[in-house]
């Protein structure tokens, strides 16, 4: 029993370091869980602003395709037009 009791003072120490060290470890854990999740949540409202700006670029570049659609209607309207009056200018010419 004595070399029970001697074994156990001896290890005491080792124990107390042990539980020591698991002491530290935890609480750099929690450091560490709390500065991942900031991290995260800066990545996040990174990733959110960014889809925001591409969301705001791809409307603003649906609208400027429409615009240019647009103004091609209208330019082959007139280039329909300006053929019709070309070709009956010539034909009034020719039949002069």
């Amino acid at each position: 029993m004595a070399a029970s009791n001697d074994l156990q003072e001896a290890l005491k120490p080792f124990y107390q370091r042990a539980s020591e060290a698991e002491e530290r470890l935890a609480r750099l854990e929690a450091a560490f869980s709390t500065r991942k999740d900031t991290g995260n949540e800066e990545l996040l409202n990174k990733v959110a602003q960014l889809q925001r700006m591409l969301e705001d670029e791809k409307e603003k570049a649906l609208k400027e395709a429409q615009k240019a659609s647009e103004e091609n209607a209208k330019l082959r309207y007139r280039i329909t037009h300006l053929t019709r009056a070309l070709q009956k200018a010539d034909s009034d010419l020719a039949s002069k």
